[in-house]
């Protein structure tokens, strides 16, 4: 019987283990050295959409044209590649995929993330996959933190307020004289209304995990909730500070090309 347990027990395991999913890898190459980059399976669509622009070249040979210290670098559009010196770049042919937000994935010192066009022009944050960014940022305390998620949050929660309580406010003060059931019910679903709202909004709310990043290593926790974190940098952050560092023209491009080539790290 003991026997039979440990094989049932065996074949679980090797059930399991063979279920997961592989993790990608990929390397990208610069004239200043290369980074080894994780995908997130965490953002599957994002992974997938990557692998397939690597496997078809399309970032080699373009470049890291927005650079800003202390912030990210920027590259890989399509017509970055070939520029002339102090042209200004930015989006090429746009590939556009829908956002993939995920708690675990936040723009720490190394996060691998994808831009996109305002929301004026994209009212659904879509990603675009053709090109891509790297978190540099900075440390941060826990104060200016706190500052960060007030100053998104409480926009939110006045403008729910407007729409949800001022409405009803003479209502409200009515009722809480002639009818006190009718005033508790009343503002009941009125703020039930809010906090439901308020939840599914774009509110930046730092977790433990997030805080104990941006404190040790750093990051551009701003940028949280609005663009797509979809893989980290492994190895060579160095490079990453190399690239931040070199002498930029007034569109942030470096003024001597920063070339990418990315490849998939085969095991």
């Amino acid at each position: 019987m003991q026997k039979y347990l440990l094989l049932i027990i065996s074949l679980l395991y090797f059930t399991a283990v063979s279920a997961q999913e592989p993790i990608y890898y990929v390397n990208i190459s610069t004239n200043l050295g290369t980074m080894k980059v994780k995908l997130y399976n965490e953002t599957p669509n994002h992974r997938d959409a990557f692998l397939k622009l690597v496997g078809e070249k399309h970032f080699d040979g373009t470049l890291f044209y927005r650079v800003v210290k202390g912030f990210v670098i920027q590259g890989g559009s399509s017509d970055s590649r070939n520029a002339a010196p102090g042209r200004a770049i930015g989006y090429g042919k746009a590939i556009n995929i829908d956002a993939e937000y995920h708690d675990n994935c936040f723009h720490k010192r190394g996060a691998l993330c994808a831009p996109r066009q305002p929301e004026e022009v994209n009212h659904f944050k879509m990603s675009d996959v053709s090109q891509f960014y790297i978190v540099q940022g900075r440390k941060y305390t826990d104060k200016e933190l706190d500052l960060i998620e007030k100053a998104t949050n409480n926009p939110i929660k006045i403008e729910l307020k407007r729409q949800y309580y001022l409405p009803h406010k003479e209502e409200l003060a009515r009722l809480k004289k002639e009818d006190p059931k009718a005033f508790n019910k009343l503002l009941r679903d009125i703020k039930d209304k809010i906090n439901f709202h308020y939840s599914i909004s774009d509110k930046i709310e730092f977790n433990e995990a997030q805080r104990k990043a941006y404190s040790a290593i750093g990051g551009t926790p701003e940028l949280d909730g609005d663009y797509t974190v979809f893989g980290e940098v492994v190895a060579g952050l160095d490079v990453v500070n190399k690239i931040a560092a070199v002498p930029v023209d007034k569109n942030n491009r470096p003024r001597t090309d920063v070339k990418i080539k990315v490849s998939i790290v085969t095991k």
